[in-house]
Parts: C-alpha cells; sequence; structure tokens
C-alpha cells in the first residue's frame, strides 16, 4: 500500500504530487509597516488576510511576508537578492515606497530602487507587482503627483502589475479617523480588509 502511494505521488496523481507542486505559486511580499501589521494583532493584517482568501478560493499559491516596519526602499533592495534565493518566488509584490516620502528622500532614488527591485524579480523568474502610495496633501501638490507617478512609471517600464493606491477608501474614507491608530499614519485592523480588497483586484488576474 505504501509503494502504491509513493507511485501515485510521483505521477502527480494524488494532492501533493508534482503536478500540484508545479501549479503552485509562491507569493512574496516585501513591505514595509503598512505590510508588516504594526500596532495590531498578528493575523489581522492584508498579508494574513490574502494568504486566507487565497485558501478560500482554492488557489494554490503560498505567501511569504517579508515586510519589515520602516523599511525602504533601499532596504528592501538590499534585502530582495537574498529572499529571491531562499524562496524562489513567483511572483514579487512590492509594498515600499511611504517611508521614503517621510524620510525626503529623493523621488530619483526611490524610482531607481523599485526599479531594479522589479529588474531582480523579474531575472529570477518571478512576476512583480508593485503597491502604489500617495502622500498627504501638505507635501505640496507637486511633489504628492510626482511621487504617486513614479509607482505608474516603474510599473510601465518593467511590465509590472500595479495597485494604484494601498490605502484607496482608507485614507480617503469619511471613518478615517476610525480607520487610522493614533499615530495618524498606520492603519487599524479594521481597514486591513479594504486594503487587501486594493490588492486583490489586479492580483486575482495577475495571479493567473
Amino acid at each position: 500500500m505504501a509503494l502504491a502511494h509513493c507511485s501515485l505521488l510521483a505521477l502527480g496523481l494524488l494532492p501533493g504530487g508534482p503536478l500540484r507542486a508545479a501549479a503552485a505559486r509562491k507569493i512574496l511580499v516585501l513591505g514595509d509597516s503598512l505590510s508588516a501589521e504594526y500596532g495590531i494583532a498578528r493575523g489581522s493584517g492584508w498579508v494574513a488576510l490574502l494568504d486566507q482568501r487565497l485558501a478560500q478560493q482554492k488557489i494554490a499559491a503560498g505567501v511569504i511576508n517579508a515586510s519589515i516596519s520602516g523599511d525602504t526602499t533601499s532596504g528592501g533592495r538590499s534585502r530582495l537578492p537574498a529572499l529571491l534565493k531562499a524562496h524562489q518566488p513567483s511572483h514579487v509584490v512590492i509594498e515600499l515606497g511611504g517611508n521614503d516620502a517621510l524620510r525626503g528622500l529623493p523621488l530619483t532614488m526611490t524610482r531607481d530602487n523599485l526599479q531594479a527591485m522589479a529588474r531582480d524579480a523579474k531575472a529570477a523568474g518571478a512576476k512583480v507587482m508593485l503597491v502604489g502610495m500617495q502622500v498627504p496633501p501638505n507635501y505640496g501638490a507637486r511633489y504628492g503627483q510626482d511621487f504617486a507617478a513614479l509607482f505608474a512609471g516603474v510599473a510601465k517600464d518593467e511590465g509590472a502589475a500595479l495597485v494604484p493606491f494601498l490605502l484607496a477608501g482608507v485614507a480617503d474614507s469619511p471613518q478615517a479617523d476610525r480607520l487610522f491608530q493614533p499615530d495618524r499614519i498606520h492603519p487599524t485592523a479594521e481597514a486591513h480588509p479594504k486594503m487587501l480588497d486594493n490588492v486583490w483586484a489586479v492580483m486575482k488576474g495577475w495571479l493567473r
């Protein structure tokens, strides 16, 4: 019986066989505090909710959350090569850039780092998704426009999928006061399902 089971497994006729393994996807999420569940209970952030949704919809994919609170595009760029080697993902989601803006880093640096990460991921055989961010109006209209546009520009240049704004429906919601923690930067757990919906609207087709 054991030998028969092994033979069927080798042929891919039982769950866990090569055919299933070939169909499985590995999604690496490289992000900052917005993806690292800063200030909220573990398992309540949008990345954890994504893992649950994939299972619910019977999509053969696993999620690796490599997000670190406070990370910048420079930090992500330096970390990505080792992550690609260790996990060999089929899909890479890059949610970085917000901390660059908070620190006043040059937009050219942010753009160069995003582009380098997209190219590294593609060179490793992964599909790439950029998750866009926007800055509050007090940064100035021109800076805000240029910052938002750089995500779209890199996505176009590198053939990557794009989520225009992770916090759409959260930052601009009439209930924004209750959707953010007291620091007014980090969303509450209540906001994360909406954040997932923003990502999922693009991801469901991207995974195919």
